[in-house]
């Protein structure tokens, strides 16, 4: 049973799904073809567990608001993954995972740069300038971008009129936010952060890809902190390139932002990880996915609640209408991946051939 499970973990790895930013959707685990786990755990764990993606990851937003006002940004992300990667690396080989060979790091190295360089990074500089709320709403498009590069990579042979529906009402969700609130409310949107936001998940998404086409080390918790190491020590050398690290001065912190950073560190990369992971081995791949729909409205009331940033008609009306156009492009994969499943059953010969 423990080999079964690892073996569907590994496999959500290589569809490029079991990784953190705060939250890419759930197509890798269908595409692996896992629908659920035979352990029935209690209800108080899996109401830990969803409580831990759904809150955690939602709040991380605010917590790189918070980390940014003091720290610099790719300064802080750097400290954040390089310090999580170190202690998952390290409970990983604490508990007998096969240190990897340096040929192993080729492949965790990339990612890790485009993921956590290029995603996390865009996102911490961005948020200097756009509201966590908001941040997080331009972020909720990872599906559609990973639709579109799909298409163009190739492994997304056609696109039915629901996909294509979902992707026209996700972009048209963002729309909405660059228009009237870059416009009409007081200048809240900085059209520079958020096409800085756009910019690192459209990144995100070509590492999701990515990952999904090359050979990643067997154990998935092994390959994570390879990715964060490798992510973290890029932020960092960007970091002091750009004179981040020069400008850096341990006076100037203050203890919100050290207390979001430590938040990041221990929640949001560890605590909401493991429970993710976790996840995968005990609920459907379709219950785990909520968390990409709950992620942005958390995301945007607990920047109300607790920054009083803006949430007014405009970005909710943004918010229903990216999620709905993710919900439409995700029904669509889920229902071609189902049909493509009922032809390997109907021809198992033809398929076993392809």
């Amino acid at each position: 049973m423990h080999d079964s499970q690892s073996s569907r973990v590994r496999s959500l790895l290589r569809s490029g799904e079991l990784v953190e930013i705060g939250g890419p959707a759930d197509a890798g685990s269908r595409a692996a073809g896992w629908t659920g786990a035979p352990a029935h755990p209690s209800t108080t764990r899996l109401l830990t567990a969803f409580a831990a993606i759904y809150l955690i990851w939602g709040s991380t937003y605010l917590g790189i608001r918070y980390a940014v006002e003091s720290i610099p940004p790719l300064w802080m992300m750097g400290v954040r993954h390089l310090t999580a990667g170190a202690l998952l690396y390290g409970w990983t080989r604490w508990r007998g995972t096969r240190a990897p060979e340096f040929s192993d790091w080729k492949y965790p190295a990339v990612v890790g740069t485009m993921l956590f360089l290029g995603g996390h990074g865009s996102l911490a500089w961005a948020e200097q300038r756009v509201p966590s709320g908001i941040a997080a709403l331009l972020v909720a498009t990872l599906p559609l971008w990973i639709v579109v590069l799909a298409r163009a990579w190739g492994t997304e042979r056609h696109l039915n009129r629901q996909a294509v529906a979902g992707l026209v009402l996700g972009f048209l969700g963002v729309l909405v936010l660059f228009g009237p609130n870059a416009w009409r409310h007081n200048g809240e949107l900085n059209p520079l952060g958020a096409g800085a936001v756009l910019w690192g998940t459209f990144i995100w998404a070509a590492g999701t890809i990515y990952m999904r086409n090359v050979r990643m080390p067997e154990s998935p918790l092994l390959s994570a902190s390879m990715q964060m190491l490798a992510g973290g020590a890029s932020l960092i050398v960007v970091a002091a390139l750009t004179g981040e690290a020069r400008h850096f001065q341990l006076a100037a912190l203050t203890g919100r932002s050290v207390a979001a950073l430590a938040y990041l560190i221990i929640f949001g990369s560890i605590v909401a990880f493991s429970s993710y992971t976790w996840l995968h081995t005990v609920a459907t791949p379709s219950q785990v996915a909520t968390y990409a729909y709950v992620n942005p409205v958390v995301a945007v009331l607990v920047g109300w609640a607790l920054a009083g940033e803006p949430a007014g008609p405009f970005t909710i009306l943004a918010m229903v209408v990216i999620l709905a156009g993710v919900g439409l492009v995700n029904a669509a994969r889920h229902d071609e991946q189902e049909e493509a499943s009922k032809g390997i059953e109907e021809c198992p010969t033809q398929a076993a051939a392809d």
